[in-house]
């Protein structure tokens, strides 16, 4: 009886939690309160600065890219939402964009707009276009909620309940290892952190931002495609794998490239 009590309130608080993205049209289960999520994020976001070695924007032409690229994107992201009558949204988003010196080809987007770009990803993006496709895609993750979604997952694995106050307070550093490894801190792009739902959104929307903020989205090909060609071990099939394979991916993006172009009016014009 305890089992089947335990089972209703537990089916009854994942049915209450289902939410529908307003823009993909897709249910996504959501536990945390976004406000509490961006709170949390402004307190990892500073420590993470605080351990890394944070390049200057004043003193490196990397670092200024990296500022121009995400102040472009975020403010392609905020008029979009924004001519969808969906600017509440993103309400408590302030943007921050730093680049720190770490070999690893990585960069993410917390919650309210807190992003990071490691040194390794240059050699791979090489160019503008290609860091705003990455960018877009991370930015994608963000406020689209995905890791609300995988934090709720494993919060309710864990046991932890739906909380996150009370979970800090009970079990701080697992709850602080589920919040940077739901938003991919620490990981590189090659690692696994998402579904195949929120990876396939990212690339599709990512596409859109970065052809409304002036950059040619045709660069995701070839980014993706170095990308694919750097990874040395053996990918599962793609049944097996919560990520799209790297011929899927590209397929899609070659899908999606009409629509995105639609966006697209290259800078200065």
């Amino acid at each position: 009886m305890v089992r089947k009590i335990t089972a209703f309130f537990l089916a009854a608080t994942l049915f209450v939690s289902c939410s529908t993205n307003t823009i993909t049209g897709r249910s996504q289960l959501k536990l945390l309160p976004e406000s509490e999520l961006q709170s949390m994020a402004v307190q990892q976001y500073q420590q993470f600065l605080s351990e890394n070695k944070v390049v200057s924007a004043s003193a490196d032409r990397d670092a200024e890219m990296v500022r121009r690229v995400g102040q472009r994107l975020s403010t392609a992201v905020e008029k979009y939402f924004a001519s969808k009558g969906l600017q509440n949204q993103l309400e408590g988003y302030k943007w921050e964009y730093n680049l720190v010196n770490n070999k690893e080809a990585n960069a993410w987007c917390m919650p309210g707009g807190k992003i990071v770009v490691y040194t390794g990803l240059l050699p791979y993006t090489r160019n503008e276009a290609a860091l705003a496709i990455v960018l877009g895609h991370e930015i994608t993750h963000a406020v689209f909620q995905h890791g609300n979604e995988r934090m709720s997952q494993q919060m309710l694995q864990q046991g932890l309940g739906s909380a996150l106050s009370v979970a800090l307070s009970n079990k701080p550093s697992t709850t602080q290892n589920i919040f940077l490894q739901a938003f991919g801190v620490g990981s590189s792009l090659g690692i696994l952190k998402f579904s195949r739902a929120d990876e396939s959104e990212a690339d599709h929307y990512g596409l859109i931002w970065t052809a409304l903020a002036g950059y040619n989205p045709q660069e995701a090909i070839p980014f993706w495609q170095r990308m694919a060609s750097q990874s040395n071990s053996a990918r599962p099939p793609e049944f097996l794998s919560d990520h799209p394979s790297d011929s899927r991916r590209i397929n899609d993006i070659k899908k999606w490239m009409p629509e995105a172009m639609k966006y697209y009016k290259p800078m200065g014009k």
